[in-house]
Order: structure tokens, then C-alpha cells, then sequence
């Protein structure tokens, strides 16, 4: 992407090298023989990160870097812009009377996890081996029409061909919750009705999976005094990103800015 093709960015009379935006553009995808779209999309975002980091300036204020990950910090530019939003960006916590209101909505979005009973086939494999992969899944669709075909011996078929552990008890693997198995397969349990059989093998990294869910048992309603905090978090977390935007857009209005097109629309 030759910088010469893109016009210099200058935000407040600061100049942004084009070697700057060239590395922020590597994060931004665009369709084959466009580049100026990344370009663009990177000079947007570093627009924004410069605006924020002159008002930290501005605010006189002192970065003081937070650990983010064991033994991993925030860069002095990092802590900048958190510190300034921390400043700048101010959200009232939502009162009684709407956080009741919001849980009285809908009651039933508010569930403790649920819990299944599930049995499955494995036919093992390395997916990144394709030729071990694709005797899997040959293996797996055989399978999985024998199941569909003749429920009742399920258990059987497990513990005759499965390539986990689970055979020797029929393919059981018990209650499980969310979180417990690989995300493909917690999706593909999610997906069925009690005594149903996955009509297609499900890919993990473990293997093809055919999968029966035996029973399931749908979350409670919780009561409102269990998720008051969670709903509130959720309200101030929601009011903290429309507060951040438009404190943005005032630094954007306020600004003299060419390269980039924050003001567009």
C-alpha cells in the first residue's frame, strides 16, 4: 500500500506519519484491490486515539499504567486514553425504579444456567489432519445414520465404536452446564430437543461428535433480588457507551481534522 496514493493525516495541526497509519491499517480487513478502505478505517481510529490522547494533554494528565494480564501492563498511551475516559465520561448508576422496571420487561430472560443430559459418539481425528479428518467424518456420517435410524441402540453403538472414554458407559457423559464441553458442542446441545439425535456429526477439535441429548432440565426464573446487580451493571455499562460516544463526537466537532472522515454523515 504505497503511502503516497493516501493524504496526510493532521489532527489540531498535529500530522500523523503515514507509516502510523500504514501499521494500524494490517488490523483492519478490506476487500481484495481496495486498500484504501483499510487506510481509511485506520486513519479513522488513530483519529480518534489522537484526539483522545491531545485531551489527556490537555487535562495535564500522568500515565499510570494498570495490569491488564499477569505480568502484562498497559502502554503509557493505553493508560492515557483510560484515564481521560474515566475523566471525562461521567454515567449516573440507574435508580430502583428502573432497574425493576427492566427486569419486570421480560422475568424470563433471567434464568439460572440449565442442565443436560447428554450421550455421544466420538470418532476421533486432528481436524488440521486432513486425511485423518476426512475418514472421520465418513466414519461419523455412517454413524450417526445408524443412530438416527435405530434409536434404541444408541448405548450399544456407543460403547461398540466410540473413541472416548464415555463408551464404557454408553456414550454418557452425564449433566453437563454451559461451559463445561467445547463451544461446537455445547452449540449443537443447545440446538436439540430432548431425545433428539444430531442428524449431522459436529466437529471439535477432539473429532466428529454424534450427539443425543437424554434429558434436559431449562434454568429457574431467578428472582429479581438475585440479578438487581447484574441488570444494573448492564444499564450503566450501556449508558457508559453512548456517554463515551458523544464525548467523542463533541472532541470530533471541536476539532480541525483532514485524512479522515469522523464527521462524515
Amino acid at each position: 500500500m504505497a503511502a503516497t496514493l493516501f493524504p496526510d493525516l493532521v489532527i489540531n495541526d498535529e500530522t500523523i506519519p503515514h507509516s502510523v497509519v500504514a501499521a494500524e491499517a494490517q488490523n483492519h480487513s478490506a476487500p481484495r484491490g481496495k486498500p484504501g478502505l483499510a487506510w481509511r478505517a485506520a486513519a479513522n481510529a488513530i483519529a480518534v486515539r489522537t484526539l483522545l490522547l491531545q485531551d489527556a494533554r490537555r487535562r495535564t494528565l500522568t500515565p499510570e499504567p494498570q495490569q491488564v494480564a499477569p505480568g502484562k501492563f498497559e502502554t503509557d498511551e493505553e493508560a492515557l486514553i483510560r484515564q481521560v475516559l474515566e475523566e471525562a465520561v461521567q454515567v449516573t448508576p440507574p435508580g430502583e425504579d428502573e432497574l425493576r422496571a427492566e427486569w419486570e420487561k421480560n422475568p424470563d430472560r433471567f434464568r439460572s444456567p440449565p442442565l443436560w443430559e447428554v450421550s455421544h459418539i466420538l470418532c476421533g481425528c486432528d481436524p488440521r489432519d486432513e486425511d485423518a479428518r476426512v475418514k472421520a467424518e465418513q466414519r461419523a456420517i455412517a454413524l450417526a445414520k445408524l443412530a438416527i435410524d435405530t434409536p434404541r441402540g444408541f448405548a450399544a453403538l456407543a460403547a461398540q465404536e466410540s473413541d472416548c472414554d464415555s463408551k464404557k458407559s454408553g456414550g454418557t457423559l452425564g449433566q453437563l452446564g454451559p461451559g463445561d464441553t467445547v463451544p461446537e458442542f455445547e452449540e449443537a446441545v443447545r440446538r436439540l430437543d430432548e431425545g433428539e439425535i444430531t442428524a449431522e456429526p459436529v466437529l471439535s477439535r477432539h473429532g466428529y461428535h454424534i450427539i443425543r441429548l437424554d434429558a434436559v432440565a431449562r434454568g429457574q426464573v431467578l428472582p429479581y433480588s438475585a440479578v438487581r446487580q447484574k441488570i444494573s451493571d448492564a444499564i450503566e455499562r450501556a449508558a457508559w457507551v453512548r456517554a463515551s460516544r458523544d464525548y467523542v463526537q463533541k472532541l470530533v466537532a471541536a476539532a480541525e481534522i483532514s485524512g479522515a472522515d469522523l464527521k462524515a454523515g
